[in-house]
């Protein structure tokens, strides 16, 4: 589906921009083909180099630099089509404003550098350390002894050519200095084979929480070497959820299904009531599940809390609200869902294909869990 929506883009851009420069032919059609082979970078790298879409292994300056030609023709193609929108809908009551709005050869020109612009700070915001984020959760049956523990929730770290190592160790280092007594990964920690990531996974064994750390399957486990990635967080110390649960401290269980990705390369496919089975009645259930919208088939199952990510907060103001349409209408942030509470991080990295973050900032979340009051006096807040 990307390399189609690339093609459209670039098909988009030769047509309203680069065709009505001031080229010869064969100028503008060397143009709109570099143009397009920007757009579908992704692709021709991991068909020229033998990785996936979800992995172009290229030296990271080299990524940066593209990701940042490649977000700013996305950013100017969509400035084109709302400038040509805005001068359509002129154009029906007066033909006049219509074609000088359509016609006017300086705004797409203004569009680039701004879009330039935009991504380069995207970009910039992409590939920084995350900040924490503070909020707290009001549990139904939650023991008092537990009131006050707290969850580190990373989802999204995509490890790639583009985070590295040393970003890898920054973000360990970050959770690790708000002393959580558990830490859950809700998926996609990883991009490419487990030879290419061995040096940039390896941080992960450094998280500590004194009831250790959990993780369950996101959709990029799935894109390369899913069983030897599996064996791989085992090694490391990441505890991975299958369809199963754990109790911690005997006051709250902790379960976590795999990704549905699953189903089309022949692993365990997620399955939430075998995930609960067996589980000691009467205690709050949390649900490690990577993807948010799978919550209106959690809850009726008895999840109290269900943390995901997949999304990345939407990406871009604007744009967060297209995405959250492929996701049930959840994106970013917490949700009440009946009497289940979805927390959507907007995830502490992203993935290389699109490494842009505009008002939807990157973030390693720390979540204390409340015991509920009773007459629902019990109170959630997040900062």
């Amino acid at each position: 589906m990307l390399p189609i929506v690339a093609l459209v883009l670039g098909s988009y851009l030769a047509w309203r921009y680069v065709w009505r420069l001031q080229l010869g032919v064969a100028g503008r059609i060397a143009l709109a083909v570099l143009l397009m082979a920007l757009l579908e970078h992704h692709w021709l790298v991991s068909r020229l180099f033998g990785t996936t879409i979800a992995s172009p292994e290229i030296p990271r300056a080299a990524l940066i630099g593209v990701s940042v030609a490649h977000g700013t023709l996305v950013l100017t193609a969509v400035l084109l089509l709302l400038r040509d929108l805005a001068g359509l809908a002129a154009w029906l009551p007066s033909r006049a404003t219509g074609q000088a709005i359509l016609r006017n050869r300086t705004a797409p020109h203004v569009f680039l550098a701004v879009s330039l612009v935009l991504a380069g700070i995207g970009v910039a915001q992409a590939i920084k350390v995350p900040a924490i984020k503070r909020m707290e959760v009001a549990l139904a049956g939650l023991p008092a002894e537990l009131d006050g523990y707290q969850v580190a929730h990373l989802t999204d770290l995509h490890l790639s050519r583009l985070l590295q190592e040393p970003w890898a160790k920054a973000v360990v280092a970050a959770t690790n200095a708000v002393a959580p007594d558990l830490i859950v990964i809700s998926g996609d920690l990883v991009d490419g084979t487990t030879a290419a990531r061995s040096a940039d996974v390896a941080p992960l064994a450094q998280l500590s929480a004194k009831d250790g750390v959990f993780a369950v399957a996101g959709n990029h486990e799935y894109y390369a070497e899913y069983a030897a990635w599996m064996r791989r967080f085992d090694e490391l110390g990441i505890d991975m959820l299958e369809n199963r649960h754990v109790v911690i401290r005997q006051g709250l269980v902790l379960a976590g299904v795999p990704d549905m990705m699953a189903e089309r390369h022949g692993q365990p496919v997620p399955d939430t009531a075998k995930a609960l089975a067996g589980k000691p009645a009467g205690l709050p259930v949390v649900l490690l599940d990577h993807r948010p919208g799978n919550v209106l088939r959690n809850q009726p199952l008895g999840v109290d809390l269900q943390l995901s990510g997949h999304t990345h907060g939407g990406h871009a103001r604007g744009l967060d609200w297209i995405i959250a349409r492929f996701n049930q209408g959840f994106v970013s942030g917490r949700y009440a869902v009946g009497a289940t509470t979805l927390y959507v991080s907007n995830g502490a990295g992203l993935w290389p294909g699109f490494p842009i973050r505009l008002g939807r900032p990157s973030d390693i979340t720390l979540i204390t869990l409340r015991t509920m009051k009773p007459a629902g006096q019990g109170a959630s807040q997040e900062s």
